[in-house]
C-alpha cells in the first residue's frame, strides 16, 4: 500500500510494518540514505533493479523558493550537452523522492530531458525518516493538501526556465500518489503539454486539503493524459478507470477527448516500480515506451 496516502487501508497482502529489504543486497540504499525507501521494498531479484548511469549527464540537489516563501528542495537531472531541453516533472510516491525516483529522472535525462523531482512532502517532514508506512501517512501525507502541491510544481516549472529549459515543451509524470497529482496538474496547469498518469487514485472522498479528485476534473483538463494502469490493482477498481475513460471521451475539454488511458489487465498496483515485488517487467519496459513516445508526439 503506498500512493492512496490517508484514504485506503493496508493492502491485506502486504502489512505496513513489513521489515526493510536487505541493504547488503542493494548498496544504492545506503547511498539513497532511505530508511522510508526501504520500508517500500520487499525481497525481489537483484538484476531486475535498473540503475540509471550519470554518464553524459548533471544531476544534483537544489533548494528554490516556493510560492509561500519556503525553501523547497529537488533533485534534477539534465544532458550535459543538450541546449533548452524539454522539461519533465517527475512527481513521488508515497515515500518520497527516493532512489528509484532520482532513478526515473535520471531516465528522462538519458532521453533529452531536464527532469526535476521536488520534495512536495517538505513542509510536514521526511518520510524516509519514518518507521512504517502508518506512520508517513498519519504523519505526513495526510497534511499535505493539493494547492501547496500545484504551487510547488510551478514553482519547479518557474525554477527550470532559469536553468535553461524548455518550459514550452512541460510534462509531467507522477506515480501512486504522485499519478493523482499528475492528473490535478494537468488540470492546473496551462502550459502543459503532456502527462502521464502510472496508476494514480481517480476517485475519493473531498477533504478540506483534497477537495477534487481526478473524476471531477475531466472538464478542466489542459493537456492529454496518458493513464497507466493495472487490472489487478487492489487499491484502484476496474470500475474507476472504465469510469475515466468514459468521463474524458464525454469531457468539454478537448484535451481531455484526447487523453487516454491502458489498462494492463494481469498487473498489480505499483507495476513499474522495479525495486519491489510488484515490478511487471512486460508491462513496465510497455508504459515506459508508451510514456516517451506519448510526451515526443506532443512536444512537436
Amino acid at each position: 500500500m503506498d500512493e492512496y496516502e490517508s484514504s485506503l487501508p493496508p493492502s491485506p497482502d502486504r502489512s505496513p510494518d513489513s521489515p526493510p529489504d536487505s541493504l547488503q543486497r542493494r548498496d544504492f540504499l545506503i547511498a539513497a540514505g532511505a530508511a522510508g525507501f526501504a520500508l517500500a521494498t520487499q525481497p525481489v531479484m537483484a538484476q531486475e533493479l535498473i540503475t540509471t548511469p550519470s554518464d553524459g549527464l548533471t544531476t544534483g540537489e537544489t533548494t528554490i523558493a516556493s510560492a509561500d516563501g519556503k525553501q523547497l528542495p529537488l533533485y534534477f537531472a539534465r544532458p550535459k550537452t543538450k541546449p533548452n531541453p524539454p522539461v519533465v516533472l517527475v512527481v513521488q510516491e508515497i515515500f518520497g523522492v527516493h532512489e528509484h525516483i532520482r532513478d526515473v529522472c535520471r531516465r528522462f535525462a538519458q532521453a533529452g530531458y531536464l527532469a526535476i523531482a521536488p520534495e512536495l512532502y517538505f513542509r510536514h517532514g521526511d518520510p524516509r525518516a519514518l518507521g512504517s508506512v502508518q506512520e508517513i501517512i498519519e504523519r505526513i501525507v495526510s497534511k499535505v493538501d493539493d494547492a501547496h502541491a500545484m504551487g510547488d510544481l510551478d514553482s519547479s516549472v518557474a525554477w527550470a526556465k532559469t536553468e535553461g529549459g524548455d518550459v514550452t515543451r512541460l510534462n509531467i509524470t507522477g506515480f501512486c500518489w504522485g499519478g493523482r497529482i499528475t492528473w490535478l496538474y494537468a488540470a492546473h496547469q496551462p502550459a502543459l503539454r503532456s502527462a502521464v498518469a502510472w496508476y494514480g487514485r481517480l476517485d475519493g472522498v473531498p477533504g478540506e486539503l483534497t477537495p477534487h479528485q481526478p473524476l471531477d476534473l475531466t472538464d478542466r483538463i489542459k493537456a492529454p493524459v496518458l493513464g497507466l494502469y493495472g487490472g489487478k490493482d487492489q487499491g484502484i477498481p476496474v470500475s474507476d478507470v472504465e469510469a475515466m475513460r468514459e468521463a474524458l471521451q464525454k469531457s468539454s475539454s478537448a484535451a481531455a477527448r484526447k487523453s487516454e488511458i491502458v489498462l494492463y489487465p494481469e498487473a498489480p498496483h505499483a507495476f513499474h516500480a522495479d525495486y519491489r515485488p510488484s515490478y511487471q517487467k512486460t508491462e513496465a519496459m510497455d508504459g515506459w515506451k508508451r510514456c516517451l513516445a506519448w510526451m515526443a508526439a506532443l512536444n512537436g
